[in-house]
């Protein structure tokens, strides 16, 4: 259902957008942005979300010659943000740095203060974000195997932070958990950073979050890392296997962050974000940047992120409900 009326959504607006362009998004693109841009993050600072937020808003304020402002609105798995995205004005001035959380929390939430499948239009695709499961060095683990068979001999007991109840690391480790039969302690924390300084400080054990937050940290041997969600390895932490390769046959899952604006933002403003953004990752300087820490630079259509949008949401309620997590 979710599926099919995001496409409803996105077919319903398009025409209408692209009849509009002659007279009125020929102007928009050339005005844009006419104040200062906001683009909200919905996780807590620090982490990697945020980190991209801030690189790219200073590079587009060089760009567009306004200040491109990060506020980082935290709360309820990401819902307070993305609904003040989704009741903004839709004319590109606010954005929401999001991810697949967007998707997420439409299965995650019985009420929401938007509707998923109508609030929002992809904007880009910027990054896709491989995550990694890292330990404390001093756990004594050195390799994926030895994390499974530690969770089957005492089981429940490992702590496993999570960068957000309900987030892509915990679906992603609920999927590992399902498939090689192992039981964590999940510890739920606000957003990456506050879960990686945990982690760092021998309050938890482990923990499953996006390579990005974390490449220096295992770079240095402060953290270990075991293996990465996707199904290839990391160019930034090579070294580092999958857990396809590390024993959990067949697994993968791609976590990624780009831009959405409300649905209703016109189609020459979100071209005109699109191209700038893109200009901005593809530059030597940030990819290499971004790359280095971990990030696969992808810098996507609209259409593509909203053709993600619209797969992602049957995926992810069919885990959510075979695993019966659920937030308020």
């Amino acid at each position: 259902m979710l599926r099919r009326n995001f496409l409803r959504a996105i077919l319903s607006l398009s025409p209408a957008m692209l009849a509009a362009a002659p007279v009125s998004a020929g102007t928009a693109d050339a005005t844009f942005p006419t104040r200062p841009v906001r683009i909200v993050v919905p996780v807590a600072p620090g982490g990697s979300a945020d980190k991209l937020a801030r690189t790219l808003a200073t590079r587009l304020s060089e760009t567009w010659h306004q200040p491109v402002v990060v506020d980082n609105v935290v709360g309820a798995s990401g819902t307070i943000g993305a609904a003040q995205v989704a009741k903004a004005r839709p004319d590109g001035h606010v954005l929401l740095l999001g991810g697949e959380g967007v998707t997420l929390n439409a299965s995650l939430f019985k009420n929401l203060p938007y509707d998923t499948s109508y609030a929002f239009r992809g904007v880009t695709k910027a990054v896709v974000n491989p995550q990694v499961l890292v330990v404390r060095p001093d756990l004594g683990v050195r390799t994926f195997q030895d994390y499974v068979a530690l969770a089957r001999r005492k089981p429940g007991e490992l702590a496993l932070g999570l960068p957000g109840n309900g987030g892509i690391a915990h679906i992603a480790h609920e999927m590992l958990s399902r498939q090689l039969g192992l039981k964590v302690n999940y510890i739920p924390y606000a957003g990456g950073a506050p879960a990686t300084v945990d982690l760092l400080g021998g309050h938890i054990d482990a923990t499953l979050i996006t390579l990005a937050a974390v490449t220096d940290y295992v770079r240095a041997g402060k953290l270990t890392a075991l293996a990465v969600t996707t199904p290839y390895r990391s160019k930034a932490l090579p070294q580092v296997p999958t857990l396809a390769e590390a024993g959990a046959t067949g697994f993968a899952v791609e976590s990624w962050q780009g831009l959405l604006a409300p649905a209703a933002t016109p189609a020459a403003v979100v071209e005109r974000i699109n191209r700038d953004v893109a200009a901005v990752l593809h530059a030597s300087a940030t990819r290499s940047l971004l790359e280095d820490a971990g990030y696969v630079v992808v810098a996507s259509s609209a259409q593509e992120l909203d053709a993600t949008l619209a797969r992602d949401l049957p995926r992810y309620a069919s885990v959510i409900a075979a695993s019966g997590i659920t937030l308020r």
